[in-house]
């Protein structure tokens, strides 16, 4: 039988933002409930070495960070609850949210903290080499590939970045461009070019990621299509960095939350604070910029301090009401 919840604080998403706003809120007392959503650690849970997370000397696991993060989570007081959301309303309160089990949560805040998705290529062999030579993070994964032979592909001002960002560690780097000019802002492009490791491949889409036949899964090559004259061929490469932009998942607070043009949940400069006194946004839901997993549990801390403060002056003018 479907259960009625209640409770000070509902968390929605279980990534580094979402179990970091879970644990500060329940050491402050507050009773929160997470509901983990469909990746329960979110991006995370497909990264193989994490290295740049503080806190540890050697290269830890994505998975295996989560698992910490959850079970942290849980030993402060987390209510941990296995379910997605499917369905807000946030036009009053207490706010209303029912999950995919018929399951009703009844929220006096919320902290979004479901998080954003990279877009991939769709192409055979990318999902299976994804953590293996293939990624979607310059910033979190580049180190890995210190002198050596790397894709990025896209046009735009993310592609650009990561190129430019992986020209000061890999020995080459190989833009590869569906057009025959970039999208990305000028002076990003007059950087790039500038760059005697980086070569721009352009009018050239990859049509599959080829694995060597090693034990351990890893990046031989990529296959691909010259879109002008419909060429086929083979490029060896270490690594391939899809960098065709991020899809935040919002789609579910649409309509009651304010939101930028790419669907990112707008928030109050320095702060969590939403368009909804008491709602929240955490993490990449809310960041464009970052999308770091560092970056993302410390708005998880913010959202949980803010969400308290939220609520400490509620009850301070009932006090002085009453």
């Amino acid at each position: 039988m479907p259960v009625t919840h209640h409770t000070p604080l509902l968390v929605i998403g279980a990534g580094p933002a979402g179990y970091t706003a879970a644990i500060y809120a329940a050491r402050a007392s507050m009773e929160p409930i997470l509901v983990a959503g469909l990746q329960p650690g979110g991006q995370l849970t497909i990264t193989t070495d994490v290295e740049n997370f503080p806190g540890f000397a050697e290269a830890v696991q994505g998975p295996w960070l989560m698992e910490q993060m959850r079970a942290q989570a849980a030993h402060v007081g987390t209510r941990l609850v296995d379910d997605i959301i499917t369905a807000v309303d946030f036009s009053r309160r207490p706010f209303r949210c029912e999950a995919d089990s018929g399951d009703v949560f009844m929220a006096q805040t919320v902290v979004i903290a479901t998080g954003a998705q990279a877009r991939w290529l769709g192409i055979p062999g990318e999902q299976a080499l994804s953590g293996f030579g293939v990624s979607a993070c310059a910033t979190c994964d580049g180190f890995f590939f210190r002198g050596k032979n790397v894709a990025v592909v896209g046009g735009g001002n993310s592609a650009t970045e990561e190129a430019l960002y992986l020209s000061n560690l890999a020995a080459h780097v190989t833009l590869i461009h569906r057009r025959d000019s970039l999208r990305s802002e000028r002076i990003l492009q007059q950087r790039l070019f500038a760059k005697p490791n980086v070569t721009c491949l352009w009018d050239t889409a990859v049509e599959e990621v080829l694995a060597d036949d090693g034990k351990r899964p890893a990046l031989r090559a990529l296959r691909l299509r010259n879109l002008r004259t419909g060429a086929i061929g083979e490029m060896s490469f270490d690594g391939m960095f899809v960098a065709i932009g991020h899809d935040p998942a919002t789609a579910l607070f649409r309509g009651q939350l304010g939101m930028d043009d790419s669907g990112y949940i707008i928030t109050e400069p320095g702060s969590t604070r939403t368009s909804i006194p008491g709602i929240f946004a955490a993490g990449d839901v809310q960041d464009h910029v970052y999308r770091q997993a560092v970056t993302a549990a410390g708005t998880g801390c913010m959202a949980a301090l803010d969400a308290e403060r939220f609520l400490a002056a509620e009850l301070s003018t009932t006090r002085q009401a009453a």
